[in-house]
């Protein structure tokens, strides 16, 4: 007679455990990332004093994932979009593009 019992525990359980905490660790994965562009707004709208909003394009994880660079622009602006560096452990965002920081993050030869 055929017994179920150690299929159960050998097989479908280590599976079923397996596919629940993959989903576990990339769902939160994925929540996380989802509130970045949030975060990256509210930090601009704070550094530029503006209460508009503001337009992300091109964002581009940098530093192994630690940092975002992109580029911004204001609903008011008549201009183009401008450059930006979020570093999302101490949500700082630098505007200058010919700071240290900016150029060691999201410079060409970074990227190379």
């Amino acid at each position: 007679m055929f017994k179920s019992r150690p299929f159960l525990l050998l097989v479908v359980m280590p599976l079923a455990l397996t596919v629940v905490l993959a989903g576990a660790i990339f769902g939160g994965q994925v929540m996380s990332d989802s509130h970045v562009g949030d975060d990256i707004q509210h930090a601009l709208a704070k550094k530029l004093g503006t209460s508009h909003d503001i337009e992300l394009s091109q964002l581009q994880e940098v530093q192994y994932g630690y940092g975002i660079c992109g580029l911004y622009r204001t609903a008011s602006s008549d201009n183009g979009y401008a450059s930006f560096f979020y570093d999302k452990d101490s949500e700082n965002i630098e505007l200058d593009i010919n700071s240290r920081l900016y150029k060691s993050r999201c410079g060409l030869s970074a990227v190379c």
